[in-house]
């Protein structure tokens, strides 16, 4: 089996050291590379001190994407910045790969209809990397919303919050896509895991107000705080996103009529209260590692391959997410509500 990376930042080098770790030797890994850092990352995000990148996971890198495609790679991991995707993605496909992109599926929504309409003609199996959807807390969340143990939803608050400094320590980060909105950077976007959740538990948003935008003393040209107001069918959903906190926050608390579940994320813990307030359900997942999100999501879209499952995100559950996240940064540059069909 042949894989494409196109991109080996931090989130391409962890899904190749992952398919060494599925597959080993039984996978041949090219790359699509431009910058061509040759350092090694670990799983911390750290360099690995006196590691080569393409000799230590045996890739074999090409300088033109379209020579990489002539190897006919079975499928191609997209892994460069957001603003690139769909150019990187529409090419893999029309070359008969199937598609791993990573979120989110771009900065806009041009050429994406054309790539779900190619993706479909060549019956080729696409996955947006919303590993959060693999994480045990969410998924415990989905299984006591579906079974209705705190009745009618009545209020949700998501906040996910991390120093944008501290994400890639290996460079600068300045220069990250995260950075810079002619990649497709700012917090919205790049945070936009929060808003695949909210669509896959809630549905997409009828309405969105957001403000916020460049606030603090970060050296970028993009928002680095949103707080997001969604109507999903009535019920009011806030999402909260930033580039500053520090220590980090990631959590989720849902209000019902007869419950609360509350969530958080960085300890892997999950509370369901009852109608009295009192614990329903306590679970901490003590030894959850972060990086069994991102093995179960390759897993999952290997079988998607085999025809073992249907893709849990497919590209156009992308779509919504990301209408959402371009919605809320409108909203945020006109001050008004943005309406979405």
């Amino acid at each position: 089996m042949k894989i494409l990376m196109i991109g080996l930042g931090g989130i391409g080098q962890r899904h190749t050291r992952n398919l060494r770790t599925l597959f080993g030797n039984d996978v041949e890994i090219l790359a699509y590379r431009v910058r061509g850092q040759s350092e090694a990352l670990t799983d911390k995000l750290q360099i690995e001190a006196g590691s080569n990148l393409e000799h230590k996971y045996q890739i074999r890198v090409f300088k033109d994407l379209d020579r990489a495609l002539a190897e006919r790679p079975q499928a191609a991991f997209i892994c460069n910045p957001s603003s690139l995707h769909v150019a990187s993605a529409t090419a893999a496909a029309h070359a008969g790969c199937h598609l791993f992109l990573e979120k989110p599926l771009s900065h806009s929504l041009e050429g994406l209809s054309g790539l779900i309409e190619l993706a479909t003609s060549k019956s080729l199996v696409s996955l947006v990397g919303y590993q959060l959807r693999f994480h045990p807390c969410l998924q415990r969340v989905r299984s006591v919303l579906n079974a209705g143990l705190i009745g009618r939803v009545l209020s949700v608050r998501a906040e996910v919050g991390e120093y944008l400094p501290g994400w890639h320590v290996y460079e600068d980060y300045r220069q990250m896509y995260a950075s810079r909105d002619e990649l497709g950077g700012g917090v919205i976007l790049s945070q936009i895991h929060e808003m695949d959740y909210l669509y896959w538990l809630f549905g997409l948003p009828g309405r969105i107000f957001a403000m916020g935008g460049h606030l603090s003393s970060l050296e970028i040209n993009v928002e680095d705080v949103a707080s997001i107001l969604m109507d999903c069918g009535g019920v009011p959903v806030h999402l909260h996103q930033d580039y500053v906190q520090r220590p980090p926050s990631r959590t989720l608390q849902i209000i019902g009529d007869t419950g609360k579940i509350m969530v958080d994320f960085r300890t892997a813990s999950f509370t369901h209260f009852d109608a009295d307030g009192k614990v329903a359900t306590e679970q901490s997942f003590h030894d959850f590692e972060r990086n069994e999100m991102f093995m179960s999501e390759l897993r999952h879209f290997f079988a998607c391959i085999k025809g073992d499952e249907k893709s849990l995100v497919s590209l156009s559950d992308g779509v919504q997410s990301l209408k959402m996240a371009l919605a809320a940064k409108e909203s945020i540059r006109t001050g008004r509500v943005v309406h979405l069909a």
